[in-house]
């Protein structure tokens, strides 16, 4: 479906996407990075919006730049915003699906549809100045799957929607992997992308850091040293059982947990479960003392360095 072949996109003296190579088969992939990562640098060479500096882009076989038998097979939901306060929700999907080449009847059949689809029906007549974040959101990815693409790619999809909002997006988007397309779901927060459950890429400073299944990534971070929280029945028993381990690296105390530092977490979590084991001690709660996606981009641009070995 997708093909990168040692791509790199520069601004000038500023490097939007390093070096990246990858293929894709159809299926369903979250790009994560955190903001300024080079997620909209690499969409936009996907869309041919954007040429490469070095390398060549293939979607579907086509050289997507300057080609717009490419875009025929992409819906595309961006995560700026349409600034047309006067026009309905409906003339906009509408017309962005004429665009791509139906009649103005079948685009606007096919407009009222997907908007329907996304919750929009009693709204899709009302003037887009009166739309919250959410509903604008709704719209924007009505439209991107009106003129019934192949690939869906969407750019932080879940901004501006409620709880409520987040569960229905995550919902259409589901029924849309499970009906055999393809979709790209870029996003700065890991769960969100999770719900999805797609293959991760995870991109940082214009590189390609890590892909495969959150449990592939998570391997991969599982053989990084890190840190691990604790909270047990008993945490001074269990340090004092562990702490002389080779793999720890150093220990401290909190109001209800313990933070253990170690060298290879995977070999340390093993021994934690044969001492508890032995020892009767109850594990509440074990998990990385820092899971935010900042953090995990951290460990992965220091292993990309070499700053890092894995155990």
């Amino acid at each position: 479906m997708l093909e990168f072949e040692g791509v790199t996109k520069l601004y000038k003296s500023v490097i939007g996407v390093n070096d990246i190579s990858l293929k894709l088969d159809k299926g369903s992939y979250g790009l994560l990075g955190p903001n300024g990562s080079g997620k909209t640098t690499l969409i936009n060479l996907i869309l041919g919006q954007l040429k490469p500096t070095i390398g060549q882009v293939k979607i579907f076989g086509i050289n997507p730049w300057k080609n717009q038998s490419a875009l025929t097979k992409i819906g595309y939901c961006p995560a700026v915003e349409p600034m047309y306060p006067s026009v309905s929700g409906i003339q906009w999907a509408a017309y962005l699906v004429e665009l791509q080449g139906f009649t103005r009847h079948e685009a606007w059949q096919r407009a009222k549809s997907c908007l329907q689809t996304v919750g929009m029906e009693d709204s899709m007549n009302r003037s887009m100045g009166g739309y919250s974040l959410g509903m604008r959101q709704r719209v924007k990815l009505a439209q991107a799957m009106a003129h019934d693409p192949e690939l869906l790619i969407l750019d932080e999809p879940f901004n501006g929607l409620d709880p409520v909002g987040r569960i229905q997006m995550t919902q259409y988007l589901q029924e849309w992997v499970s009906q055999g397309r393809s979709l790209i779901l870029a996003s700065h927060i890991l769960h969100e992308v999770e719900t999805v459950d797609p293959s991760l890429l995870l991109i940082s400073g214009g590189r390609l850091l890590a892909s495969g299944s959150p449990a592939e990534v998570r391997s991969i971070l599982a053989d990084c040293p890190n840190a691990i929280l604790i909270r047990s029945s008993d945490d001074h028993r269990l340090v004092s059982a562990i702490v002389n381990d080779p793999g720890i690296h150093n220990v401290s105390f909190e109001e209800d947990s313990v933070i253990v530092t170690v060298a290879n977490p995977s070999v340390v979590l093993e021994l934690i479960s044969k001492v508890t084991l032995e020892l009767n001690i109850e594990i509440y709660e074990i998990r990385g003392a820092d899971e935010s996606l900042q953090d995990i981009f951290s460990t992965l641009m220091r292993l990309h360095r070499g700053e890092l070995q894995r155990g």
